[in-house]
This record gives C-alpha cells, structure tokens and sequence, in this order.
C-alpha cells in the first residue's frame, strides 16, 4: 500500500460534482480529510494550508460505481465459452476453474480488480469459490489482490454441499453409469468441515478494506443443515449472507420438485432472509417471493448482463423496487459476462426493463439505476453509511471523467449519459479513500504487462492440466445441454424469457 500522505488534507478544485436529482453536475470543491469527504463547497472553498490540492478542471465527478456481484475466479477463465446456460457453465466448473494455485487465486482477483478501478468501479461483493471447500489463505490471497489495486471488497466464499449433478432432479439418472462415476469427482467437502473454515477466516480477518460475507452458492446446492450452519456464522459475526436465488428457471423448477416451494420461501423458512440478505439475479421471484425480500429488508444483485448472456431471461426490476427490495446492480463473473464494466452493467439494467413491455410508466430511469448501482449496491455490501455516495462522512471513492472525451461532447443530462452514453472509456482518474488508484487513464498500482505475463504462463499450465475436465465437459454437455432446457420448459406462473417458448 502507498504510505499516508503527509498532510491529512486534499482539497479537489474545479471539477462539476453530479447531482442526480437535479440532473446536473455544477462546479463544486471537496474538501478530504485522510480518507474521508470533510466538506463539499462552493468553488474556492477554504481549505488548511499545507493541503494537497488535485485540479478536476474539464472532469465530472461522480460516486465510485460499486460492483454488487461479481466472482473474481471468473477472470481466469474470461470469455472461454459462449453458448452456455447457468446449467451448462455450472458443469463446465471444473474445467474452467480447475488447477488453480495460490498464486493463480490472487491473479484472478487481481484481473477483475484492475479492470473495476479502470472502469469506474471502487467496490465490489465477490463471491469467490475454491474446491472443494475455501481456506484462509486463499481467501487472504484474494483479499491482497483488492488490497494491491487499492479497491474495495466484500469477500464472500461461495459454499455448497451437494454437487449440481445431485441438486436438480432427475439429471443424475440420465446420465450413464461411467459419466455418474466420473461426476463423483466434483463432490465438495462435507458441510461441518466448509463451516470450519469459514468460521477460522471469520475469526481472525486483518484486512481493513475488504470485509467478509457467507455466501451459500445456490439454495438446493446446500443442504438444510448447512444453510441454517450458514445463517447462523452470519448472525455470530454480523456479515451478510448471499446466494443464488431464482436465477434460472430450471432452479425454480428443481426448488418446487425438492421443497414444494420457492427457493426464497424455502430460505426464509430456515430464517436466513433478513436486511443483511442478498439474492443474487432473482430472474424468476415472483410477487409473493419479492413481497417476502421487501417485508424483510433484503437487497437483490440485478445483473442484467449476465441474466441476458446466460439466457436466464429479464428479471423484473421495476416489481423488485415496488415490493420495496433494495436494488443494487452487478456484472457477474466474467466467465459468464466476460467483463466487468459497470457502466455497461448501467446501460444493460435500462435497456432490459425497457424492452418487456409497451407501459413506460413501468420502465426503470436512469436516475434509479444510478442510484441502484452506487446506493444500492453500498446497501447490499453493507457499506451504506461509508460508501455510494459524495457527502461529507463519506469515503472518498471518486471517478474523474474527462469532459473533453468524446462521449461527454455534448453534455445534456449528465444521469442519462453515464447510463445511457459512458462506457468507461472517459474514465480519467479515480480516488479511492482520498487516494489516487487511476491517474490519467493509467493504473497506478499495477502493472499491466507484468501481470499479463504471469496470467499467460498461468493459463498455459493450466490448460494442460484442465484438458480431461474439458473433454468431461464435452461429454456432459451432451446430456446437461438437453436434459436442463426440458425443465425449463415445465409451466410455471410467471414467465421471464425473451421471447415466447414456441420455436419451430
């Protein structure tokens, strides 16, 4: 980490701070005190002798965007598949994330990381995966990755009990006697030794900037046992708990078959919904399932991208704000999304409310996916009196964009351009906890083609190790690529796709 700059002060100069509600972004200073926004005033603002000062002549400042699901593993394994549903990239796990070391943990978070403060984004809720069950040191290796770029994170390892293979109903059956003894070797740890763990990283966690979170990956993935061993480490030490809720139809389905109700329903029976309660997507909650989230305080990661790429459908985010659930917005891993730009991430929640439907009343405004995806998501990380906004008592997490690019000539409704027009391109600084992490389009902390090289020699060596689990996979396909799109076509009460279901 960069040492503390020797006076407590910084005093930004000249920049147009945004102002959602008004729509505008007027010449504003800010005054920082160590890595906190002091004061917000008119330009020429006083400030103590001896203050740093930072010119944002010709720059837009706007609240660092916070990133409210992503899976930083995903990174190593960037755009390596395409047509894959959920059900299928779930099955390709093993060859996409298999034979990773210490050192390939702390790249992976290192990628996403680097490509988040480039773009925009100061803060993200990470569920990161190891197999078959997380450890201190993996989730440490990650943790100094964020620590290494400068951003923040909540860290959540993502656990589960009972393989995808044992999860949906019926799956294990098609498949023959040798594919069933090979998928034996995806079996995860038994639930009390993953809770072991979780607990000894809870225990005794030294990092400051990146917190932890439980995250049971998907609800039927977790035995009953374990979700309740899950609900009760997150009370014990008061962090949030995040999961995979109603993402895929075919999860709706299997939830019905296995409980005889929603996934969400389920879950709340076991007592883990509350306000520190994330729902990862939730395509397919229906009104009752979203009432339930709202009534409890609990927050969804909308990630639109990902529901659209994976073919998942377009979860409903206008019912989601109705029913009063806290809306913040993600991009996914990027194995599944294949980047982690927020500002895409934006501009991907506007266009997929606006396409389910000829009401316009119903359409989500850029103005409330702003603030889903900087309020919102902080709420979601836990962070909601620290981060997502510029306010004195606020951390100083600030992006700079440069008004003289391109994207911002001419600038009209600045809300409407950094949904609608920012793609991250325009980003020319960015502050985290008053400390420059991005400086003119360079990012400080890292170098690039240093990691670029180790990330190659990594990828080389584990693409000979994975080769088997590709041609696994390719096997499976066959099989999780027919069996899974029949559930989905089971009649359900509500309906998420894209389009209607009768292709001929």
């Amino acid at each position: 980490m960069a040492s503390k700059p020797k006076h407590p002060y910084t005093i930004v100069r000249g920049g147009k701070l945004l102002d959602i509600a008004k729509r505008k972004a007027a010449p504003a200073d800010i005054l920082i005190k160590g890595d906190t926004i002091a004061e917000i005033g008119r330009p020429g603002l006083a400030a103590p002798a001896g203050a740093a000062v930072i010119d944002a002549k010709n720059r837009l400042m706007h609240p660092g965007l916070i990133n409210a699901h992503t899976h930083s593993p995903g990174n190593l394994g960037k755009g390596m598949g395409d047509l894959w549903s959920l059900e299928l990239l779930l099955t390709a796990s093993s060859w996409i994330n298999g034979g990773r070391t210490l050192e390939d943990k702390h790249l992976s978070a290192m990628i996403g990381a680097a490509e988040m403060v480039m773009k925009g984004c100061t803060a993200a809720y990470d569920l990161a995966a190891e197999f078959p069950l997380p450890s201190v040191d993996g989730l440490s290796a990650m943790a100094k990755a964020y620590e290494e770029v400068g951003m923040r994170a909540v860290l959540a390892p993502m656990v589960a009990d009972i393989t995808f293979f044992e999860a949906i109903p019926g799956l294990m059956e098609r498949l023959s006697p040798a594919l069933q003894k090979e998928v034996e070797s995806f079996r995860y740890a038994p639930w009390k030794a993953i809770t072991r763990q979780m607990d000894k990283a809870l225990q005794k966690w030294p990092f400051e900037k990146v917190m932890l979170a439980v995250a049971p990956t998907i609800p039927h993935h977790c035995s009953d046992d374990f979700l309740i061993a899950c609900r009760d480490l997150a009370r014990e030490y008061e962090v949030g708990i995040h999961s995979h809720v109603a993402e895929s139809k075919v999860q709706v389905v299997a939830g019905y078959k296995r409980y005889g109700t929603s996934l969400a329903a389920h879950m709340d029976g076991l007592g883990l919904i509350s306000e520190r309660f994330t729902v990862a997507h939730g395509v397919w909650l229906d009104g009752e399932d979203m009432k339930r989230l709202g009534d409890r305080g609990a927050s969804v990661a909308h990630n639109p991208g990902s529901n659209m790429r994976l073919g998942n459908g377009l979860a409903d985010m206008r019912a989601m704000l109705r029913a009063d659930i806290n809306v913040g917005i993600g991009t996914d891993g990027a194995n599944c999304s294949d980047n982690q730009n927020m500002y895409e991430a934006m501009r991907h929640a506007s266009f997929s409310s606006k396409v389910q439907g000829p009401d316009v009343e119903r359409w989500i405004t850029t103005a409330e996916v702003l603030r889903a995806a900087t309020e919102g998501s902080a709420r979601a990380l836990g962070l909601q009196e620290q981060i997502g906004r510029i306010a004195p008592g606020y951390k100083a997490d600030i992006v700079f964009l440069d008004l003289h690019h391109i994207n911002w000539i001419p600038t009209n409704d600045p809300v409407n351009a950094l949904v609608h027009t920012e793609d991250g391109t325009a980003v020319h600084s960015v502050m985290i906890g008053g400390r420059m992490v991005v400086e003119d389009h360079k990012l400080l902390t890292v170098d690039l083609a240093r990691l670029a090289s180790k990330v190659e020699e990594s990828r080389l060596r584990r693409e000979k190790i994975t080769a088997p689990a590709k041609m696994l996979y390719d096997r499976l396909e066959k099989v999780v690529g027919t069996f899974c799109p029949g559930l989905a076509k089971a009649p359900l009460h509500i309906h998420r796709f894209g389009a209607s279901h009768h292709h001929h």
